[in-house]
C-alpha cells in the first residue's frame, strides 16, 4: 500500500481534473449515468442494512461500496469534480469553459442514472405495484427518508435552506475528501481503505448528498411519499448542489491546492 505523499496527490488531482474536463459530451454522459445508477445500488443496500439490523451505522458501514466502484472504474461524479475541476483551471490546465461544460453534463448523466435505476427499484421492490411499500420496511423507511429530506425542511421556510445547503457542504468536503484519499495510495487496496473513511462518515452522519438524493426523493416519490417534483427541486435539489458545491470545491479542492500546490513548493 504505497503512500502518496500530499504534494504529489495534489498533483495527481490537478491532472485528474484536467483530464476529466477534456472529457467528451457522450462519454461524461455515460460515465455519470453509471455513477448515478450505481450510487442508487449503494444506498438501497445501505437502507436495507440499515432496516435488517436496526442499526443505522451499518448503512454507512457498507455504502462506501459504490462510491469505490465509480472511482476505481474512473467514472464521472458531479460532487467530485466539484474539487478537482477548479483547481485545474486555477492552476491553467484547463480553460473555465471546459468546467462549465463537465458539470453540466456529468450532473445531467448523474441525475438520469439515479432516476433510471429508481424507477427499476421500485418495479421489482413492489412487483409492479403489487405490493404495498408500506408492508416492507425497508421501502417504507426509503419513504420516510425522501420526506424528511424535502418537506422537513420545507416546514422550516429559509431556515430549512440554510440547513439543507450546510448539510451538503459537510458532506461534499467528505465526499471529495474521499476521491482524493484514492490518490494516497498506489495499490487498489490502499486505494478502497483511504477512500472508505470519509465516505462512511458523511452518510452515517446523514448529510446530504446531491446524488444520493436524485435517487433517493424520486424512489420515495414512486412508492407513495408526498412529496412533489418542485418540493424535491426548491427544499433539496438546488440548496443542496449549491452547499455540495462549495463545500468541495473549498474545503477540500482548494485548501489542499494553497496548502501543497506548487505556488507553496
Amino acid at each position: 500500500m504505497a503512500y502518496v505523499k500530499p504534494e504529489e496527490v495534489v498533483e495527481n488531482m490537478l491532472q485528474a481534473g484536467a483530464k476529466k474536463a477534456s472529457l467528451p459530451v457522450k462519454q461524461l454522459l455515460i460515465r455519470g449515468f453509471l455513477s448515478g445508477a450505481f450510487l442508487g445500488y449503494a444506498t438501497t443496500l445501505a437502507i436495507l442494512a440499515a432496516t435488517q439490523t436496526g442499526w443505522g451505522i451499518v448503512g454507512a458501514l457498507v455504502f462506501p461500496v459504490g462510491f469505490v466502484m465509480i472511482v476505481l472504474l474512473g467514472l464521472e461524479l458531479a460532487t467530485g469534480n466539484f474539487a478537482l475541476i477548479p483547481i485545474a483551471v486555477k492552476d491553467n490546465r484547463v480553460p473555465f469553459n471546459r468546467l462549465l461544460v463537465n458539470w453540466t453534463w456529468v450532473l445531467t448523466g448523474n441525475l438520469i442514472g439515479s432516476v433510471t435505476y429508481a424507477y427499476l427499484y421500485c418495479i421489482v421492490a413492489t412487483k409492479m405495484g403489487s405490493i404495498d411499500p408500506a408492508t416492507i420496511p425497508a421501502l417504507q423507511r426509503t419513504i420516510t427518508i425522501a420526506e424528511t429530506k424535502t418537506l422537513e425542511y420545507a416546514k422550516l421556510g429559509f431556515d430549512g435552506t440554510i440547513a439543507a445547503f450546510t448539510s451538503a457542504m459537510l458532506c461534499n468536503w467528505m465526499v471529495t475528501l474521499g476521491a482524493v484519499m484514492a490518490f494516497t495510495s498506489t495499490s487498489t487496496i490502499g486505494k478502497i481503505a483511504a477512500m472508505w473513511l470519509p465516505i462512511m462518515t458523511f452518510f452515517g452522519l446523514g448529510y446530504e448528498h446531491a446524488i444520493v438524493n436524485m435517487f433517493v426523493i424520486p424512489a420515495g416519490m414512486w412508492l407513495g411519499a408526498d412529496i412533489t417534483i418542485a418540493d424535491w427541486w426548491l427544499w433539496n435539489g438546488l440548496p443542496v448542489i449549491a452547499g455540495n458545491l462549495f463545500g468541495g470545491m473549498l474545503f477540500t479542492g482548494f485548501m489542499l491546492y494553497w496548502s501543497y500546490g506548487k505556488v507553496n513548493q
